[in-house]
């Protein structure tokens, strides 16, 4: 995916991560896949996943 498209793609920031700041991580649908990036750091580079592994690691850790 093209940075553009990575700049403009809705990410969203877990309903855990409040609004004192803190750490957190943000997501948004990429196409063909699921970003997954640091929100106090977004330049420093996407994961990107397939959306089955993301539901499956969701999955993982809302059983925590």
């Amino acid at each position: 995916m093209e940075t553009s498209q990575q700049t403009i793609a809705a990410w969203r920031k877990s309903s855990y991560s409040g609004t004192s700041g803190g750490e957190c991580v943000e997501v948004a649908d990429l196409g063909p896949g699921v970003g997954v990036r640091d929100s106090k750091m977004p330049e420093a580079g996407i994961l990107t996943v397939s959306p089955h592994a993301y539901a499956v690691f969701v999955a993982h850790v809302a059983v925590k």
